[in-house]
């Protein structure tokens, strides 16, 4: 709407008001026709969303990954200073029966050096297990946030889980374990909504090279209102002012009712066509986007296959270290009933100190041995669920 004042004498509507509606409507035909095409830019956004969050859950399954090595890592640090321990006291036992045979006349004293030096050993053993214990429990603190506050920081870290495996004897399916993998896994679940993410921008490209053409039409209203003035002499030969003769008064509500009951329409229909005439631009784009889309479906191909390389590999890994430990088992039981056997001899007189000492040390080395395959066995299952997702 609109008001226009004036002082000239040969004003007809003085002030004229003036009221105008106007519709229209633009309806692509070739180029961004559908609500897809409208609607394709948020499609995109939302599925470069998708992409990302697949993304930030592996990262935080990599962190979960971090942290339970760590874990294990006390677990393994803890359980070689136990046995560290376990060493000295029976290479302390040793030397005190050494020194009492000694004292006794019972043992040359040639042979008292083996025990102190195997005794020396083992207390350098448990001095480095304690500070390698030290190092893994600050690195596992710093992991759960509990290394800044000094009252936190103080506290024992009590560990629940047993160093010795499970007992499954189960033994894993290596396909259905890939197909897990494949179906879980967010990097590959990433990749996918990559691959659909180009389809998508190829669309938008595409759509960019078509002609533009555009079904155009509007419709328009108008009315008139104010004080009517109908004179006299208007175009007097004179030179003279008009005369009015009447005035009809009026207003703004004159012009909205001529407008809204559509006294004077205006229909207009019509063509757009525009051609996208050598569109470098538009075509470089859909090149890109059809290269971006060959790169990242070569990405997904040998991300699947180092997928499934990676799940049967754990796998194998798992099922191997099932059979360290069981292996592990029996090797530390044969070494301490050859170790009581050695014991026995050596209290009987059948055999010398030296073989009592080479069987603690075949036991401890057992042990340990039994300690880290438990160890690596926990950490290989749990290379197998990240690999499955």
């Amino acid at each position: 709407g609109s008001k226009f004042s004036t002082n000239s004498a040969f004003a007809t509507f003085n002030p004229s008001l003036t009221s105008r509606l106007n519709i229209g409507f633009t309806q692509p035909l070739l180029r961004n026709r559908g609500s897809d095409i409208v609607r394709l830019p948020i499609t995109i956004a939302r599925s470069r969303m998708k992409a990302t969050e697949l993304t930030t859950r592996d990262q935080i399954m990599r962190l979960l990954v971090t942290a339970e090595n760590n874990y294990w890592a006390v677990i393994n640090a803890r359980e070689s200073l136990r046995v560290a321990q376990e060493n000295l006291k029976l290479n302390d036992a040793s030397l005190k029966r050494a020194q009492r045979e000694l004292e006794l006349g019972a043992l040359s004293p040639l042979e008292i050096y083996r025990p102190q030096a195997d005794f020396a050993r083992a207390e350098i053993n448990v001095s480095q297990a304690r500070f390698r214990l030290i190092q893994s429990e600050d690195v596992l603190r710093r992991q759960i946030a509990a290394d800044l506050d000094p009252d936190i920081r103080r506290l024992p870290i009590r560990l629940t889980e047993s160093v010795l495996p499970p007992a499954d004897d189960k033994e894993i399916d290596r396909e259905p374990a890939v197909e897990r993998g494949l179906a879980m896994r967010p990097d590959f679940r990433a990749s996918l909504v990559n691959l659909e993410t180009d389809d998508l921008t190829i669309k938008q490209a595409t759509n960019s090279l078509r002609p533009d053409l555009s079904l155009t039409g509007s419709y328009s209203a108008s009315g008139r209102g104010g004080n009517f003035f109908q004179r006299t002499n208007v175009f007097g030969g004179d030179g003279g002012s008009s005369s009015v003769i009447k005035m009809t008064p009026g207003g703004f509500g004159d012009a909205l009712s001529q407008t809204f009951n559509f006294n004077y329409p205006v229909y207009a229909f019509g063509l757009t066509l525009r051609l996208p005439i050598r569109d470098r631009a538009a075509s470089a784009t859909l090149a890109d986007a059809l290269l971006g889309k060959r790169l990242d479906a070569l990405r997904q191909r040998s991300l699947e296959q180092s997928i499934r390389q990676e799940i049967l590999n754990a796998v194998s890994d798992v099922e191997s270290s099932k059979a360290s430990v069981k292996l592990a088992i029996v090797n530390r039981d044969l070494a301490q009933q050859a170790l009581d056997a050695e014991q026995k001899k050596y209290e009987l007189g059948v055999n010398t100190i030296f073989f009592v000492l080479d069987a603690q040390q075949r036991l401890v080395e057992a042990e340990n041995q039994l300690v880290t395959t438990s160890v690596q066995y926990r950490r290989n299952a749990l290379t197998l669920l990240r690999s499955t997702g």
